[in-house]
């Protein structure tokens, strides 16, 4: 069924080939469909739950200890649930985990690129657990799964909220990211009533390379604006986002526009084809990638959320009511 958020109905990207990650079972150890691989410490107790996803039935710790994570949202929801992986992939190695994740993700250890997980880093670790996604993963999943259980999403293009969900059920903590994800829409509108937002239009810009990148209302970014009571102006999407070249910067006109960068205060994050044209973006902010971006899951949400509150009661076109 289509994602539906405040009343407006955001399409499923793509479907995703099994109902997601339902929880079977809880059985004592043992009886599975696919065992998924004999490494890591596993669940003291010995039991474990039988999950659904994305390369069929899985049996997983029942409280798993040591979780090793490949995709952002696997790695936001699983510090929003308080198990934090002894591992994850991450997009950029070098700077490690995000900041917005807090100090208890600090110590995370990187396994490799989303892209590329590092199989060996990830043996070393021992998991009881690894959640993957196989859109990306699909490869390296016979191998994961000689290392630890292995759970995959389909893609992380599908709806941000149902791999939360996914990674909830991996978890064993179902009734706690229905808590989190209730607490993300309440937040959406709180903003939404606040400053008045419907009826706006917002669009979030990428500059990569020599192209723009322009994300559209399924993406996580987009739908977090679209939550908050704005509406993505329309266009032929690729996916959840669409390129343009800076020739057609004023494709990008919205009500509110943001540019990401990596320092938002830096004089030179606005790239030159929009700068030449502020003009026509009176509402033009910077924020910052790392969670408008890269934050997908209920921490980046809700640092998204707080971000555009900010934005908004500084703006002069959307009046904050008493």
């Amino acid at each position: 069924m289509p994602q539906t958020t405040r009343g407006r109905t955001v399409p499923r990207l793509l479907p995703i080939a099994l109902p997601a990650a339902a929880v079977l079972a809880v059985s004592a150890c043992g009886g599975g469909a696919d065992s998924g691989g004999s490494g890591g410490s596993g669940d003291a107790s010995g039991e474990t739950r039988t999950v659904e996803h994305a390369r069929g039935t899985t049996e997983v710790p029942a409280d798993p200890q040591k979780v090793v994570v490949l995709e952002p949202v696997q790695l936001d929801t699983s510090v929003a649930l308080g198990t934090i992986p002894v591992g994850a992939a991450l997009f950029d190695e070098a700077a490690g985990v995000p900041d917005y994740l807090g100090e208890e993700a600090a110590d995370v250890q990187g396994v490799g690129t989303v892209p590329e997980p590092n199989i060996e880093e990830i043996a070393a670790l021992e998991p009881d657990l690894i959640i993957g996604t196989e859109a990306r993963h699909s490869a390296l999943h016979d191998k994961l799964s000689d290392v630890a259980p292995t759970v995959f999403m389909e893609t992380q293009t599908d709806p941000w909220q149902e791999n939360v969900d996914l990674v909830a059920s991996a978890l064993g903590k179902e009734d706690e990211a229905e808590e989190l994800l209730g607490d993300y829409e309440a937040r959406c509108d709180e903003i939404a009533e606040k400053y008045g937002t419907e009826g706006s239009t917002a669009q979030l810009i990428r500059p990569r390379d020599d192209v723009l990148t322009l994300y559209g209302p399924t993406s996580f970014a987009g739908s977090t604006l679209e939550c908050a009571g704005f509406t993505t102006p329309e266009h032929e999407w690729e996916d959840i986002s669409l390129d343009i070249s800076p020739e057609k910067v004023l494709d990008a006109e919205a009500d509110l526009v943001l540019v990401t960068a990596d320092d938002p205060s830096d004089p030179e994050a606005v790239p030159p084809s929009v700068r030449d044209n502020e003009d026509e973006f009176p509402e033009l902010y910077t924020v910052e990638d790392s969670f408008w971006i890269a934050g997908v899951g209920p921490k980046g949400g809700m640092t998204v959320l707080d971000d555009l509150d900010r934005i908004l009661d500084e703006s002069d076109a959307f009046e904050a009511s008493e």
